[in-house]
């Protein structure tokens, strides 16, 4: 059982944002920048386009709501995906609000994320969808 999986059954606490029958959505804890939000599968699967074509057509038409939730609560030029995923072998899409490249690096200066600014950044997206 994956990290996320184990978050998605509630066996690991996290700050979840939107959640339906096959995906799941919650704050990064190391963000990338304030309002960086993790999409996931239900199913356990490492690669991206190893999904079942109903999960590549779902994932993102689920996101797209947190996205503009996310850029109202944190105003950036844009919410960019990113979709890497070796740090954790279950799919996974980044939602970031972006105002340069430089966001981009979600690795530089990774740094673990209060609660109180995650349970900020959870209730102010929220507020939006």
């Amino acid at each position: 059982m994956t990290l996320f999986s184990k978050i998605i059954a509630g066996e690991i606490p996290s700050y979840k944002i939107a959640e339906n029958d096959r995906f799941f959505a919650f704050l990064d804890i190391f963000p990338a920048t304030a309002g960086h939000v993790l999409v996931v599968p239900k199913i356990e699967t490492d690669r991206i386009f190893d999904l079942p074509v109903e999960y590549l057509e779902g994932i993102l038409p689920f996101a797209q709501p947190i996205a503009k939730a996310i850029q109202q609560a944190f105003p950036c030029d844009r919410v960019n995906i990113l979709t890497l995923g070796f740090e954790v072998p279950h799919v996974h899409v980044h939602l970031i609000p972006m105002n340069g490249m430089g966001d981009a690096d979600i690795l530089a200066g990774k740094k673990k994320a209060e609660p109180e600014e995650l349970a900020a950044a959870q209730a102010k997206i929220i507020t939006y969808l």
